[in-house]
Order: C-alpha cells, then structure tokens, then sequence
C-alpha cells in the first residue's frame, strides 16, 4: 500500500468515526429536547423546543411509529409541517392530564456510515408522570437514518417500535424538579454555551 493509499484509508476512517459521533449527539440531543421538564436552557414553553426539534430534521424527514401498537398511536408524518403538526399534538396546550415528568434513557447502539447516510439503532425507556398521579414506563426500539445536508448531520427518518408499556404506581416519584436547571447554575451566569478554563502553566 503506498503512502497516499495509507492517508486515504486513514481519511475515510476519520470521517466514518466523527460521522458516528455527529450522530450519536444528534441523536441524543433529540431525546434531551424531549424530557419534562426541557433541559435546554431558555425554553419555555413547548412551542419553542418544538422548533429547535424540527432544526434537527432534514426538510424531507420522516416521523413515524410502526407495529401493533405504535402505528395506530402514533401513525406516520412526512416532512417538517407535518412533524411540527405531530408534536404539537403530543404537546397541546389544553394537556390533561398534564405531563410532568419525561425522561429519556438510550441504550444497545448500533450506527452504521454509509457515505452522506447513515442509519442508528437504539433501545429506549421512558418514565411517565402525570399531573392526576398515573405513571408509566414505556420502551421503543428506534431505526432511525440520517443524513449528511451542507456538511451538517440530521435525521432523515425517525422510526419508533414498541417494546412494552407498563403501568407504574400512582406518584411513583415522590419528588421531582418543575424546571430544569441544568444548563445554568444558580448564581451564575453560565449557559449551554461552551466554556473553556484556562488555568496558569
């Protein structure tokens, strides 16, 4: 193998793990935009974080639930009206019962690069809290695709399968935030921004 078939290999395989890791944080920010309450600093209602969502998503993208259970929930949308219309569904402002708690655990990835597309598969649990006290826990399975537009990374394909659905006890949590903090600390005035420390030599 000469010198130059060397660097080339080399590029390809940089390209392929900084495209796994765009999409491991594409993905996972997703599920951060979709817990109760939303972690992302600045939001405050559901309007907002329905937008930085959709910012995620190819023009052309797919939302959809399949199987027994999820396709008649959840049904399919094509392109970002229609996922907008899909979420804002999920999130009425009339909510009853009210959510109160959302949390997103991803799990068993698998990402596979294929040049400017790629696609993810992932395990994941939910618990559910609700103003009225019921809960549940809810699991998918996700085969989701992406791809690559102006050198950016987004979802091309959402795809959610249900696992299982289980009931909770009433008020399974006995306390639970009713705003997130987490991207600006009491006291400061530090945001999602990125900070850098520098310390002397």
């Amino acid at each position: 193998m000469s010198s130059q078939d060397t660097i080339d290999s080399l590029v390809r395989r940089i390209e392929v793990l900084e495209a796994e890791a765009d999409i491991r944080r594409i993905q996972a920010r997703y599920m951060f935009l979709c817990d109760t309450p939303c972690p992302e600093y600045g939001v405050e209602n559901d309007a907002q974080r329905i937008e930085l969502i959709l910012d995620l998503y190819t023009d052309d993208a797919v939302w959809e639930g399949v199987g027994d259970y999820y396709d008649g929930q959840f049904g399919r949308a094509v392109g970002k009206e229609a996922i907008r219309a899909h979420f804002q569904r999920f999130w009425p402002e009339d909510q009853n019962p009210k959510l109160l708690l959302n949390a997103h655990w991803l799990t068993s990835e698998q990402i596979h690069v294929h040049g400017d597309e790629a696609d993810g598969q992932w395990i994941h649990f939910q618990p559910w809290l609700f103003d009225d006290g019921t809960s549940l826990i809810r699991g998918s399975r996700l085969n989701n695709a992406f791809r690559k537009v102006d050198g950016v990374w987004r979802i091309s394909r959402t795809r959610t399968e249900n696992v299982a659905v289980a009931d909770l006890p009433d008020f399974f949590a006995a306390s639970h935030a009713k705003k997130s903090v987490l991207m600006k600390a009491p006291g400061t005035n530090h945001t999602n921004e990125h900070v850098t420390h520098v310390t002397d030599a």
